[in-house]
């Protein structure tokens, strides 16, 4: 009988991985989207929670490129919708 060792994201608990240090990235990518969602909800007060979810695991899972547009690199941005048009494939 073989044994593999599998990894559970706390925050996604459905989720697997084979690797520790990418369940780590997971969960820290999913805590940072909340936070997200939850300066995204009172800064708008508009947004309904479904939209600011959406919105903040979209920020955390590209949070690279807004932290270089956020450095006085707006242009960082196009990175985005070059991402989006790939992933539509």
């Amino acid at each position: 009988m073989a044994v593999e060792i599998v990894y559970r994201s706390t925050r996604d608990p459905e989720r697997l991985f084979m690797d520790k240090a990418e369940a780590d990235r997971h969960d820290r990518m999913l805590e940072l989207a909340e936070r997200l969602s939850e300066v995204l909800s009172k800064a708008v007060p508009s947004l309904n929670e479904n939209q600011s979810e959406e919105i903040g695991i979209y920020m955390a899972r590209h949070r690279d490129l807004f932290a270089k547009a956020f450095r006085n690199n707006p242009g960082a941005l196009a990175e985005l919708d070059e991402a989006d048009e790939g992933s539509d494939e």
